[in-house]
């Protein structure tokens, strides 16, 4: 069996409406697009519709908390590259990494960590992933290699700049 990618990336184009009067993104869109990205990238690699699940299972993932660092703007027109990947993952969350690079991915311009918990549409509470989810998450999982704080990864990403 083929090994499933653990760093799926895309690119997307900055929009004029999502941008500021300077031509920045708008912060708040960067977690737009690397949402957007994600999910993107969850059908394009993987084959896995969170969409169609929330309409066939009435199962979802809610964000329970998501930490962004802005590092350079994104500006309008420009190419970016989302890169995402799975770095943790529980019976019942998942936690997102995501890059949002220059079309090269030589300049960062955003670092995102978003905690995602199973949620149940139907019962309207959280619940624990079946053996098929848990499954799929271990093919992907992709962690970091040492325990460290979303501030501590910063800046060892900026360090390696």
């Amino acid at each position: 069996m083929e090994a499933l990618q653990k760093v799926p990336e895309s690119k997307m184009k900055i929009r004029f409406h999502d941008c500021d009067p300077f031509n920045h993104l708008n912060n708040s869109r960067y977690i737009d697009y690397i949402v957007t990205a994600r999910g993107d990238q969850l059908i394009d690699h993987y084959n896995f519709d969170i969409y169609q699940l929330a309409r066939e299972k009435g199962i979802g993932w809610v964000t329970a908390q998501t930490q962004i660092s802005y590092i350079t703007p994104a500006y309008l027109m420009e190419e970016v590259t989302i890169q995402t990947r799975l770095i943790a993952c529980s019976e019942k969350s998942l936690l997102l990494e995501a890059f949002m690079w220059n079309a090269d991915k030589s300049i960062l311009k955003a670092l995102m960590w978003t905690k995602l918990v199973h949620f149940n549409l139907v019962t309207r509470r959280s619940q624990q992933h079946d053996e098929a989810l848990i499954h799929f998450f271990g093919q992907i999982v992709h962690p970091l290699p040492a325990a460290v704080s979303f501030d501590e990864r910063v800046k060892s990403v900026m360090h390696k700049k």
